[in-house]
């Protein structure tokens, strides 16, 4: 399946992915580029080879995406990964998948010097759930609540992540038929977005 950000307006492409996801013993892979792609690959048939394969979703995207440094094949395994840190205990973690990355990247580049902000990829939430506490906390600390998730579909998938101080950047909504540029711009998928979102999730989470 490819993602949708370019779908005709009267498919329901906001909801896909988080529809996927509720389908029990499906896993979900949807890789931010190339390298990313190329990892998950090797993991799908790494997995399919194994004692109790599962049916695997890999979510492709037809836009030209760039290259992203710091793809990881062991992060891309687990599910989700560091990709971008902040030194320390960053003030937001911002999680994206897929052509959303370039837009969690660009908010962390604007927030610099205001908010240390961490990036996940988070390919495959699946697999991510799939590993030990001390990994999961490793790449989201309970320690920072302020957390924002970036991706083009509806933030279901994403709340039990994000918590109560946490904010999602997507679309809650019927989409349209247009060219990626104008639909994340009219639809409010960007890093301006992201950088707002990071705002509001911090103020959030230092406010109590």
């Amino acid at each position: 399946m490819r993602d949708a950000v370019e779908g005709p307006p009267d498919r329901r492409d906001d909801v896909a992915l988080a529809a996927l996801r509720a389908i029990p013993g499906l896993d979900v892979v949807r890789p931010a580029d190339a390298n990313e792609t190329a990892f998950a690959w090797r993991e799908m048939i790494r997995r399919h080879t194994g004692a109790s394969p599962r049916p695997i979703g890999l979510i492709l995207s037809r836009q030209n995406l760039p290259v992203l440094a710091g793809a990881r094949a062991d992060g891309v395994a687990r599910g989700g990964y560091v990709l971008a840190d902040a030194p320390g205990l960053p003030d937001v973690i911002v999680v994206a998948t897929g052509s959303e990355m370039t837009l969690a990247l660009g908010a962390r580049d604007a927030l610099a010097g205001e908010l240390s902000v961490r990036v996940v990829s988070m390919p495959c939430v699946e697999w991510f759930d799939e590993q030990d506490e001390d990994y999961r906390e490793s790449i989201l600390p309970s320690a920072v609540s302020a957390r924002v998730s970036v991706e083009a579909a509806i933030g279901q998938s994403w709340w039990r992540i994000l918590g109560s101080d946490g904010r999602h950047v997507g679309l809650e909504h019927y989409g349209a038929s247009a060219d990626q540029g104008t639909l994340y711009r009219e639809f409010g998928i960007t890093v301006d977005a992201v950088v707002d979102a990071a705002r509001a999730s911090h103020r959030a989470a230092t406010a109590r």
